[in-house]
C-alpha cells in the first residue's frame, strides 16, 4: 500500500468515525433534539474548563481576557497504516457571546495502532483568528509543530501551546495537559445542523 492509499483509508476511517454517533439524518433532527446536543456540547465544554482551570489556575485568566475561545472534545482510533478522529465543539466570543457550533476531523498516516480522547481549549488573543477560525475553518497540518510554554513561564499561557502568535492550545489527556500536539491533519469547520 502506498502513502496516498494510506491516506485515503484514513479519511475513510474518519468519515465513519465522524458519522458513528448519530442516531439517524441530521436533516431529520427534531428541534428538541439540536437542542440536547446543544446541551451536551456546551456540558462537555463547560466540563473541559473546570477541567482545565483545576490543573492548569492561570488559563481562568487567559481565556476570560481573549477575544474568544474554543472547546473540543476528540475520539480518534488508529488500526495499522491508517487512523483518524472526530470530534465536536464550540467556539465562544467574549464580546458579544455568540456562540458557534463546530466540528472536526481528523486524518493520520503511519504506524501504529490504539485509541485516543483528549480535549482542546483555543484561545484566540484577537477579534481577526477567532473570526477566522469561525467562518472560515481551520486546518492543523500534518507537519505542525507547537512549543509547551514551561511552567512558570508564559504567564497567564503557561501550560498551552502556541499554534501561531495570538492563537493558544491548551490540550488534555487523561493525564492531565500533553506538552506536544497530537491534534495534526485536522480540520474545524462549523456544524451546519446545529447554528441553524
Amino acid at each position: 500500500m502506498n502513502r496516498k492509499n494510506f491516506l485515503r483509508a484514513g479519511i475513510a476511517i474518519a468519515l465513519l468515525l465522524g458519522f458513528a454517533p448519530t442516531t439517524g439524518p441530521l436533516l431529520a433532527a427534531s428541534k428538541e433534539e439540536i437542542a440536547q446536543k446543544k446541551a451536551d456540547v456546551r456540558k462537555m465544554a463547560n466540563d473541559t474548563l473546570a477541567r482545565l482551570y483545576k490543573v492548569q489556575p492561570s488559563a481562568k485568566q487567559a481565556v476570560s481576557n481573549a477575544a474568544g475561545y474554543a472547546v473540543f472534545s476528540n475520539f480518534g482510533m488508529k488500526i495499522f497504516f491508517a487512523g483518524g478522529g472526530s470530534g465536536k465543539g464550540i467556539a465562544v466570543n467574549n464580546k458579544t457571546r455568540k456562540e458557534t457550533f463546530m466540528k472536526m476531523v481528523e486524518v493520520q498516516a503511519g504506524l501504529g495502532l490504539g485509541i485516543k480522547k483528549f480535549r482542546l481549549v483555543w484561545v484566540f488573543e484577537n477579534q481577526g483568528d477567532l473570526s477566522s477560525f469561525v467562518n472560515s475553518g481551520w486546518e492543523v497540518g500534518g507537519q505542525a509543530t507547537a512549543a509547551a510554554q514551561a511552567s512558570g513561564q508564559g504567564g497567564a499561557f503557561a501550560g498551552a501551546m502556541s499554534i501561531s502568535p495570538g492563537v493558544w492550545l491548551y490540550q488534555l489527556t487523561d493525564d492531565g495537559l500533553a506538552l506536544e500536539l497530537t491534534a495534526k491533519g485536522t480540520k474545524y469547520y462549523k456544524d451546519g445542523a446545529l447554528n441553524k
